[in-house]
């Protein structure tokens, strides 16, 4: 990968941990952001099992750079959405779990950036907004799909038209983190977690990633047999029978090392 401007990539063990770092700007999201995110995010480390995001300095995330978007025709922001679109994409679907750990501000873009991820941990610093309709805009990077999914689309009217700020203890009880630590402590549970998730066999992983976002917008029927092909799929394997072997036996086991 080349020389990267707004993040930085450091590799520990089977986790790939992804730091947004435009701490001056409160990692506001740029062209460049997610250029970088896209690049990664299709060609990351082969060693990477799974990646951990987070914000560098007081923030995860400010949402979109307003001075750089400011310039742009119709015609370049509905490429740049589009572009943003097949980037949180491949954060989604491109095989690799992806833990957020989220502090400070978690608003607009930054909001898109971590419903992206597969586990989210937020310290009680972290907030939520989607203002986007109070600066004259509306959101391009995914929100109006994925939080909808998340916090159901009657909220995310609503926190779109009054620009409302939920507050750390809201966005838990919302599913907008699955996990509320202390103060200082996400990047450690992120990393935590990330290195259990490693441990799962490869297959079963990306059934959990590919497989259920997808049952869960089929009728029943269809979703049990999207069930059933990736189960039996799954367990045809070399490393389910071992998983299996290790449960009947009571011993511990990983499929990354």
């Amino acid at each position: 990968m080349a020389k990267l401007r707004h993040l930085t990539v450091v590799l520990k063990g089977s986790t790939a941990l992804v730091t947004l770092n435009r701490p001056d700007k409160r990692n506001a999201v740029n062209r460049v952001l997610i250029e970088e995110l896209a690049a990664f995010f299709n060609a990351p480390p082969k060693k990477a099992k799974v990646v951990v995001i987070n914000g560098a300095g007081d923030h995860f995330c400010a949402g979109l750079d307003l001075a750089e978007q400011k310039e742009r025709t119709p015609e370049e922001s509905f490429e740049l959405s589009q572009f943003w679109h097949r980037a949180t994409e491949v954060m989604q679907y491109g095989g690799l779990p992806l833990v957020a750990a989220m502090h400070g501000a978690v608003i607009g873009g930054g909001l898109e950036l971590a419903v992206c991820a597969h586990v989210r941990i937020a310290e009680p610093s972290a907030f939520y907004a989607l203002p986007e309709g109070r600066r004259g805009i509306f959101v391009g990077g995914g929100a109006s799909v994925r939080v909808g999914r998340i916090i159901g689309y009657g909220r995310t009217v609503e926190m779109m038209l009054t620009g409302r700020r939920y507050e750390a203890d809201d966005g838990q009880r919302l599913g907008l983190s699955h996990y509320l630590v202390g103060k200082g402590e996400a990047l450690a549970k992120a990393l935590e977690l990330a290195d259990a998730i490693a441990g799962n066999a490869p297959l079963a992983n990306r059934m959990i990633l590919q497989a259920l976002p997808r049952i869960g917008e089929m009728g029943t029927s269809e979703g049990l047999l999207a069930e059933a092909l990736a189960s039996a799929l799954t367990q045809a394997t070399d490393d389910a029978r071992a998983g299996m072997e290790a449960f009947l036996k009571k011993t511990a086991i990983r499929f990354d090392r």
